[in-house]
């Protein structure tokens, strides 16, 4: 499975998370999430973190938003996030949109890695967190083609590395032969793609 990494449009999987947040009820922010250690409310604070993070990261304006490690403290959801919390999103594609944030080296989380690798990340944060959400919450959820291939051929090679439980994602989860592609992203993200997020409040069961 080939496709291109050097740049890509962080438009459309910000687009679709931000419409995701926007539709959350108040009734869902305890819901568990397939991150173990994250109610939707804490999901909700990790995205709405990493979108200014990666923003700055883009912009290369170093500080606070670049330099902590957002292990380092449980999110906590502040008050407005259904408005600023899409703005953000809408920020960070466009910062990503400027061909510079591709180009040299920057800063997130802590960790200074070159500018490309930075945007991928970003990228795949977007959307495997897009699908935790849906995933809590009962939204549908539905990438691209396109964009799923970027976030296979990104985690895919530290697959194996991994599975040793080495990395900053978990372990994949192994996927039934002719798994659609977004299950098999989803399992190598490390999370189950039938996590089983019991009575939806969006509408029915899901897993």
């Amino acid at each position: 499975m080939e496709t291109s990494i050097e740049r890509v449009d962080l438009g459309p999987v910000a687009r679709r998370v931000a419409g995701l947040v926007s539709r959350v009820e108040d009734g869902w922010l305890d819901l568990p999430t397939p991150c173990p250690d994250y109610a939707v409310r804490e999901l909700l604070a990790h995205v709405g973190g990493l979108a200014l993070a990666f923003r700055d990261a883009a912009r290369k304006e170093f500080g606070p938003t670049t330099d902590t490690d957002p292990g380092d403290a449980r999110p906590v959801l502040a008050d407005g996030w259904r408005t600023v919390f899409p703005r953000r999103l809408e920020e960070l594609a466009e910062a990503w949109g400027e061909p510079g944030a591709w180009e040299g080296m920057t800063r997130a989380g802590g960790v200074d890695l070159p500018g490309a690798v930075a945007g991928l990340v970003a990228f795949d944060e977007l959307l495997v967190h897009g699908w935790d959400l849906a995933r809590a919450t009962g939204m549908p959820y539905a990438p691209g083609d396109d964009e799923l291939r970027v976030s296979y051929a990104f985690l895919a090679p530290s697959a194996a590395e991994r599975a040793d439980g080495k990395g900053p994602f978990g372990p994949p989860v192994p996927v039934p032969e002719g798994a659609p592609l977004l299950d098999r992203v989803i399992g190598l993200s490390g999370r189950r793609p039938d996590w089983p997020a019991g009575a939806s409040p969006a509408g029915g069961r899901t897993g």
